[in-house]
């Protein structure tokens, strides 16, 4: 194994403690052979025999009486090349890497099958919930045309307090770090980086097709306000942070932002750091996993599956199950193309004459306006706020809008857009 922090100790400790009933599951002996760590002499939360630990990666990847490695390290360096190392040694390799896998997830799973190995991930998403395993079997005879997620967990409890307590963003993440649901430095939480990695390595998956980093558009939650919630209930709608992939004939947009979501939907109902994702396929009709996306227990749950799987396979002398084709060669195409719906937030000076003035920018733009809630928000009535809601209209559009609303001398202030997703 690579790696004995949170998640790595609690592996370890399992292996240690259920060591017989897994063996009596996959009919074959199971030993933790060497572990690599950054530190012989530091203290560990789990009690694991000294003699196992070693400082240097190549005795374990280079040793031939090991059959499985474990890659629970993180970040991308240098458990890339590990990886790479592992599987061109023929050993099979199972990881909980997300960075690894959303950036170079296709080639090294073309690596394992030419190497005749497993490479299995089910950890790199949604911790103990399973996804890539059905995936890759279960669900294989599907053709999936959406895919909604909530895939980080962080960012769901942050946004859970705020809409059921009317607490700041501030307030809430604090409170999230307190009790361990954020890091100490959250940022790839609340950017949206670490659901984008999730969902890169999802929409590979479900689309059959190359999907990168780079490919997945981005925006966090830090923008969002307590009174976005307030004016959100009064729709009929919860704001929840999504992965959201949709196929349009050859094509697919793939992104990750805050979103309206009707408040009866089943995604809307995912609380505190739970995840949950939502799959429409020509066969199985909408499917909804759910369960905890992170944790040391979740997580564990998933490694050591991965694990008694490869022990399986060669236990049994089967081939590895192949990766799931992803030949289909469909474009991923830019935000601007997408046709949506639209909230928008704007502090106005609240006086006569300023509606045909916002209408007028829409209307050029082809923005189709469905509602409007003119609210005073201070006791002098200065300031308004202007909730708009927009009939379906083009991102392009709405991104053109914005700037010209912000130039006009009534408009102090565009304070949020947010899309719908329903």
């Amino acid at each position: 194994m690579l790696g004995l922090g949170v998640v790595g100790s609690e592996v370890a400790s399992g292996i240690a403690r259920e060591l017989e009933r897994w063996e009596q599951r996959v009919g074959i002996p199971l030993e933790l052979i060497r572990v690599l760590v950054r530190d012989l002499t530091k203290l560990r939360p789990v009690s694991i025999d000294q003699s196992l630990l070693t400082t240097e990666a190549s005795s374990i990847i280079d040793d031939p009486n090991i059959d499985v490695l474990v890659e629970v390290l993180g970040s991308i360096e240098p458990a890339n090349t590990y990886i790479r190392q592992a599987i061109g040694k023929g050993k099979h390799v199972v990881t909980a890497n997300k960075e690894v896998m959303a950036v170079y997830g296709p080639e090294l799973i073309e690596l394992a099958e030419s190497a005749g190995v497993n490479l299995l991930y089910e950890a790199s998403v949604g911790g103990g919930m399973p996804i890539i395993g059905p995936l890759r079997k279960d669900l294989l005879a599907n053709e999936f045309n959406s895919l909604h997620a909530i895939i980080n967990g962080t960012t769901n409890y942050i946004l859970g307090r705020m809409s059921k307590e009317g607490v700041s963003f501030e307030s809430a993440l604090l409170d999230a770090k307190e009790l361990g649901y954020a890091e100490p430095d959250p940022s790839m939480d609340i950017d949206g980086t670490d659901a984008a990695h999730k969902l890169a390595i999802l929409a590979s998956l479900v689309f059959h097709t190359k999907v990168s980093l780079k490919d997945v558009y981005k925006e966090g939650i830090s923008s969002l306000d307590a009174t976005d919630f307030q004016y959100a209930k009064g729709f009929g709608f919860e704001i929840k942070l999504l992965g959201i992939a949709n196929r349009y004939d050859n094509n697919l947009i793939i992104r990750v932002h805050p979103v309206l979501i009707p408040e009866e939907q089943l995604l809307a109902k995912v609380d505190g750091v739970f995840n949950a994702i939502e799959l429409n396929g020509d066969l199985v009709g909408r499917i909804v996993i759910h369960g905890l996306g992170a944790g040391p227990y979740p997580t564990s749950s998933a490694v050591i599956g991965d694990i008694l799987e490869a022990a399986r396979s060669i236990y049994m002398n089967v081939k590895p199950l192949q990766g799931v084709s992803i030949n289909e060669g469909l474009n991923v195409v830019p935000m601007d193309s997408l046709v949506t719906e639209y909230y928008v937030r704007m502090s106005l000076a609240d006086r006569a004459g300023v509606l045909p003035k916002i209408t007028s920018v829409f209307g050029d733009l082809d923005i189709s306006i469905a509602s409007v809630i003119q609210k005073s928000v201070n006791s002098d009535g200065g300031i308004a706020d202007f909730v708009i809601m927009t009939h379906p209209s083009l991102e392009s559009h709405m991104r053109q809008a914005i700037p010209r609303l912000t130039s006009l001398e009534e408009v102090k202030d565009v304070n949020n857009v947010i899309r719908v997703e329903r």
